[in-house]
């Protein structure tokens, strides 16, 4: 559910970088910050030690690359279901078989070591690379894939990890809780008043900031709200301006129709699914989030806003909310 909200609410709140973003937890009652916090180091560590693509000692890059079947953990297996999911829901939109492509086209570190112009063209993208999320297949935890595929599961499992980490945690201390990775953002346990405040606009900041540019102000009592990008995470290979949300069909990165997509859904994953998948789909993009029902809000490259599904008007800077 996504509404309008005027006001601003203070919960106790903190940041910090994990996974390679801006990590932001915020709790109903002050009085469990510290607790929160703490166990949301641990689900963030446990995560990044399953599933990095970055990381040579990650349970995802141990995982054989000549076709056999492996039995992999519990929570590798939840990370990679979840993946697969989106893929299903997004009709292929969203496929976390394409790791490999990602790596030949530069993305293969910590985007943070990533140098953003480096000389020569870059590589070009075999079919070859990409195995397609079909092919994976996953029963109960035993894996197979065909051989050579590399799974990237950037585009689903800082969402999936906020979803996990916000339920846990608030059953954990019986109260309510935000938890926001990188924009990826998802509820859980009993809302304050008017549901959970978020502003929303291209550059995910601080709340307490003054909003740069068009934004909006909405409100949501459960599930989640994400937004996916091709401002961000960019690079250049001799010219050529990369950025990292790929069309599995073509290997490529996606057409910049949009440059921001925010979505609401009844968890984080599935706003994210649908938020990278709305970036693929470009000019389709508003029809096809409409006709599942879903909440957006659309930034083209021109910072023309486009909203459906009962997602709030876009403000500007210094419009004054109404009560």
């Amino acid at each position: 559910m996504v509404m309008e909200r005027a006001a601003w609410h203070r919960w106790a709140a903190v940041g910090w970088r994990a996974l390679g973003t801006q990590v932001r937890i915020v709790v109903a009652e002050g009085g469990r910050l510290d607790d929160a916090r703490r166990m949301l180091e641990a689900d963030l560590a446990e995560v990044d030690a399953a599933c990095s693509r970055f990381r040579p000692d990650s349970e995802l890059n141990a995982l054989p690359r000549d076709g056999r079947s492996v039995t992999i953990g519990p929570l590798l297996a939840e990370a990679i279901g979840a993946a697969l999911r989106a893929a299903a829901l997004t009709e292929g939109d969203v496929d976390p078989t394409v790791g490999a492509a990602l790596a030949v086209l530069g993305y293969d570190r910590d985007f943070a070591r990533i140098a953003p112009d480096a000389p020569g063209a870059h590589q070009k993208v075999r079919a070859a690379m990409i195995a397609g999320w079909r092919n994976v297949r996953l029963d109960g935890r035993v894996l197979t894939m065909p051989p050579g595929t590399s799974l990237d599961l950037g585009a689903t499992a800082k969402a999936w990890a906020a979803d996990r980490s916000a339920a846990r945690i608030a059953g954990s201390l019986g109260q309510g809780v935000l938890v926001s990775l990188g924009g990826d953002i998802a509820v859980a346990g009993p809302p304050p008043a008017g549901g959970w405040t978020i502003r929303v606009q291209d550059v995910t900041g601080d709340p307490d900031d003054q909003p740069e540019g068009t934004y909006s102000v909405v409100a949501i009592r459960d599930g989640g709200l994400a937004t996916s990008s091709t401002a961000v995470r960019r690079w250049r290979r001799g010219g050529n301006v990369l950025h990292h949300i790929l069309d599995p069909r073509t290997g490529a990165p996606a057409d910049t129709t949009w440059r921001t997509v925010s979505v609401t859904a009844g968890t984080c994953t599935d706003a994210n699914a649908a938020s990278t998948a709305a970036i693929i789909r470009g000019r389709q993009a508003p029809s096809w989030l409409a006709g599942h029902g879903l909440a957006a809000r659309l930034v083209n490259t021109r910072g023309i806003v486009i909203t459906v599904g009962g997602w709030p008007h876009p403000r500007t800077p210094g419009m004054r909310d109404r009560d």
